[in-house]
């Protein structure tokens, strides 16, 4: 078995990110499975070397192990970037133009509530055009309906290259928030139209998510406390885990990620 870290190095990872990692390391644990880690780096504009820098600085400093990827960055960047595996992405794409399963869309987010891209038949070549999936039948809320595949860009958006990933590299144990019930909805509908049918296979576990003093959720682009400031500031890998735990209802005696992740499940499981 075999399942996956996939952080994103838009920004410094954080306490929610690593509950993730250690509700994950738990059940690779509890199911014999090996731990790939997967950083998804196709947003080039956002992706920054001191981000990705942080991943492996952050895992090793809190004792978080895997057993498949990148060793560290400089790995990372030779062997295991998603732009490596453009050609596997674009197959995938290739395969739902093939089927006529996707349209030309030039709506911006201003506009896109108005969208009538469907209908005005665009070419899927023109200059920056995003390409949106057909999804009539599929059980999907609002916000992911006719959701796109190929950005403006012309690189695969995350839904597509989430599953092209996961197949590619036989994962088959995935472990990611509640708030992304609906994209794992979205890419098993993927998966059929590509073809992907071992993605079917996978067992899914969405979890609790830790949340701001406000309610809302942790996230890199909200300015959630990293694991970088709070290292640089003097806490101990024992007192970060002691903080998650408390953030997540947990006994806050915890001091180490197995024990955390354990807790978590025991707890809310």
């Amino acid at each position: 078995m075999l399942t996956r870290m996939a952080p994103t190095p838009s920004g410094y990872l954080h306490l929610g990110n690593i509950l993730s990692f250690c509700i994950t390391a738990a059940l690779a644990e509890e199911h014999g499975a090996s731990i790939l880690l997967r950083i998804d780096d196709l947003d080039q504009g956002r992706v920054r070397p001191a981000y990705i820098a942080d991943v492996f600085s952050t895992l090793n400093y809190l004792g978080i192990t895997w057993q498949q990827g990148p060793l560290d960055a400089g790995d990372f960047i030779r062997r295991y970037s998603q732009l490596k595996r453009l050609g596997l992405y674009q197959a995938a794409l290739n395969t739902l133009r093939d089927k006529k399963m996707v349209y030309a869309c030039d709506c911006t987010r201003k506009t896109i509530g108005h969208c009538r891209c469907r209908n005005r038949k665009l070419s899927l070549d023109g200059l920056h055009h995003q390409w949106r999936l057909i999804t009539d039948g599929a059980a999907l809320d609002g916000s992911l309906k006719d959701f796109v595949v190929r950005r403006k860009d012309g690189f695969p958006a995350y839904q597509l290259s989430s599953v092209v990933d996961d197949v590619h590299f036989g994962v088959n144990l995935v472990v990611r928030g509640e708030d992304l019930r609906q994209s794992t909805a979205a890419q098993l509908y993927i998966c059929d139209l590509v073809e992907c049918g071992a993605f079917r296979n996978v067992v899914f576990y969405h979890h609790r998510l830790l949340t701001e003093p406000g309610g809302e959720k942790m996230s890199k682009s909200a300015g959630a406390v990293s694991i970088h400031y709070l290292a640089a500031h003097g806490h101990t890998p024992a007192r970060i885990f002691a903080a998650i735990a408390k953030l997540a209802g947990l006994d806050n005696g915890i001091t180490d990620h197995l024990a955390l992740g354990r807790e978590y499940l025991r707890y809310w499981r």
